[in-house]
């Protein structure tokens, strides 16, 4: 039987209609996007019209849009580079405590460098404090980095009103949105927001590419040295098919946009739903909260979450017990503990991330086997 693919927060499979582009761009394209001759030229165009179609989905200038190796890069750059920006002698970081990897050991490594970092808390939904934003705020900051949608329980958070505050005493704002770019409409023009994160593999495009959207006057120092690619802040001959792949899914996110999150939050509640009817005493973690629409995490009291996922596995259903980035650790989840969930409930937690290609076939049959899995598991522990 096809696996019954529910992990699509940890990664996504390619649209078809990009996959079916890819072979003739590879062959086509080959030219190194910097040479003058006509094959540089054409892979050039391929670049450029992929800029242009990212910006759009993230309310950008295209040329405030440079092209990385995916949302790991865009954040540490966005982090280290307003860090060690040139003239930057502000030394104070503010992040929140559910960010993703990405950002938490960026900040740590910050911190070994002699910078202040302040990690800002979550209530009990997984909401970032405001509060606690205009609290910790001082002349000293330089960046607030907070993520638009958390990628384990899928809160999105009120951006505009953290870069607003951000804003007030002269910080500039980062949002990491890998989890929320379809859910979200941007305006960077417009808003407060001065730097934006984003990755292919999670748009149904190609791995090994992402974006940084980086507003015009914000200034940072390069990760990457050498040649002058990307305006001279990332060096480094460019991705072409990793590029052309995420300008494809940006053209089909700002197409189908609706579609796609009603289609994803109508199989979330399908399996939500039947899953508290059939289940006693599990937990929609931040169900209060507004989420993107196709995350799902929920805690199996009386379950270990890793023999739960592993016994899904066996039976055909892809699901995760958190981040990817985190695979194989034994800890729970920082983001639930942050959020209060008791250490005993939150090893039994697991997350199921729909995607457009889903279907409510397919979210059936993982009722029941879930609902089957989570029984025997139960039985075997004496819950």
């Amino acid at each position: 039987m096809k696996p019954i693919y529910l992990d699509n927060a940890a990664t996504t499979r390619v649209y078809p209609e990009i996959l079916n582009e890819l072979a003739e761009i590879a062959g086509d394209a080959f030219g190194n996007p910097s040479s003058v001759h006509s094959e540089g030229r054409k892979a050039r165009k391929l670049i450029e019209d992929s800029r242009r179609n990212v910006s759009e989905i993230l309310g950008c200038k295209p040329s405030e849009v440079f092209f990385t190796s995916g949302g790991s890069e865009s954040d540490t750059w966005a982090l280290y580079g307003a860090a060690h920006a040139p003239g930057n002698k502000k030394r104070t970081l503010i992040t929140s405590c559910i960010e993703h990897k990405a950002i938490l050991s960026c900040a740590a490594q910050l911190e070994k460098e002699g910078y202040k970092v302040i990690y800002l808390p979550v209530d009990a939904d997984g909401i970032v404090s405001k509060k606690a934003l205009l609290d910790s705020l001082t002349d000293d900051v330089f960046l607030v980095s907070v993520m638009t949608a958390n990628n384990e329980t899928g809160v999105i958070q009120d951006i505009e009103a953290l870069a607003d505050i951000a804003h007030s005493r002269r910080a500039l704002f980062h949002t990491d949105t890998v989890q929320g770019v379809i859910d979200t409409e941007y305006d960077l023009e417009g808003s407060n927001i001065d730097m934006l994160s984003i990755s292919a593999h999670k748009l149904h495009a190609l791995k090994g590419c992402g974006a940084l959207a980086v507003k015009h006057g914000v200034n940072l120092c390069p990760m990457v040295y050498g040649g002058a690619q990307e305006q001279g802040k990332r060096a480094g001959t460019e991705n072409l098919i990793g590029i052309y792949s995420l300008g494809r899914a940006a053209q089909i996110i700002k197409r189908d946009r609706l579609d796609i999150i009603s289609g994803r939050r109508l199989l979330t509640a399908r399996l939500e739903t039947a899953l508290l009817e059939r289940i006693d005493g599990i937990k929609i973690n931040s169900a209060a909260s507004k989420r993107v629409s196709g995350i799902s995490n929920i805690s199996f009291p009386g379950v270990d979450g890793e023999a739960l996922m592993l016994n899904l596995d066996l039976n055909g259903v892809c699901a995760s017990t958190g981040s990817a980035c985190l695979s194989g650790s034994v800890e729970p989840s920082h983001v639930l503990l942050a959020m209060g969930v008791p250490k005993r409930i939150a090893v039994g937690s697991v997350r199921f991330s729909i995607s457009d290609d889903n279907t409510e076939a397919e979210i059936d049959a993982a009722t029941d086997i879930i609902t089957e899995t989570v029984r025997k598991l139960r039985r075997i522990s004496n819950y």
